[in-house]
């Protein structure tokens, strides 16, 4: 039980925040080891309900835009966000098959330290970058193309999915809160697909029914929260907090790992 409280939080806090989700699964039972805190890794029930509890939250904290897409047909705005949407998915899918490929970093807690600092340079970048108003609404094509690439090089353990798209939205003119907008919409596909792979290869006796209920409960309340920490500090403090953030975890890891 204890364990299934740790990765609903891992995974609900660092799904939406930009420090790396697939970071801090290699990082923190890593950095607990070395602690004599042993926690075993989640079971495919319970990795396939974690993001089914983070699927949750977005939907939940968006459900005013996602009944909007819903009604695509009559809105306009609605059909082009949709194409957005769908275009910006085509990158992570094209680079799923790397995914096994670099599957070897996660072996490698010092290489995913490494990733985690570049992701806090990623923040820093966004920092400095001109503040314009764009809407999700006016997005291009090359706008999906390239916040689609963000999310795939997020497939490498550490670099963080939302601190990338949010920083390429960013440097393509969106403010910061339709940047994580975008970010978070184009995140239902990524969830709600890396969930049902996991029940793909489930066979039927994988975690009791408590464990993977709280599992499931810990990602969507914590999801869900961070979701409105992010919006609340990126437009208030930016995304230095998260940067720092990085660099002191990547940092740490590098020396005790």
């Amino acid at each position: 039980m204890f364990d299934a409280i740790v990765w609903g939080l891992v995974q609900g806090l660092t799904e939406f925040l930009p420090i790396s989700s697939s970071g801090h699964l290699v990082l923190v039972p890593a950095m607990l080891g070395e602690a004599g805190v042993d926690i075993g890794e989640p079971s495919l029930a319970v990795s396939a309900v974690l993001h089914l509890g983070t699927l949750l939250a977005v939907l939940i904290f968006y459900r005013s835009d996602l009944a909007r897409l819903a009604n695509a047909r009559r809105d306009p705005d609605a059909r082009r966000t949709l194409r957005i949407l769908f275009i910006g998915t085509l990158p992570a899918v094209i680079g799923l098959p790397l995914r096994s490929g670099l599957e070897s970093i996660e072996q490698n807690p010092p290489l995913v330290a490494g990733a985690l600092l570049v992701t806090g340079l990623i923040l820093v970048v966004a920092e400095r970058l001109p503040r314009r108003m764009a809407k999700l609404e006016g997005a291009t094509p090359a706008d999906a193309v390239l916040v689609g690439v963000a999310q795939a090089f997020a497939l490498i353990p550490g670099i963080s999915r939302s601190g990338a798209t949010i920083a390429m939205a960013t440097a393509r003119g969106f403010d910061r809160a339709e940047a994580a907008r975008f970010s978070f919409l184009l995140a239902v596909p990524t969830i709600a697909g890396a969930g049902l792979l996991s029940l793909l290869e489930l066979d039927g006796g994988d975690g009791s029914a408590s464990t993977i209920f709280v599992g499931f409960a810990v990602a969507a309340v914590s999801g869900y929260g961070a979701i409105a920490v992010l919006l609340r500090l990126i437009t208030t403090r930016g995304f230095l907090p998260f940067a720092l953030y990085c660099f002191v975890v990547g940092a740490f890891a590098l020396v005790v790992l």
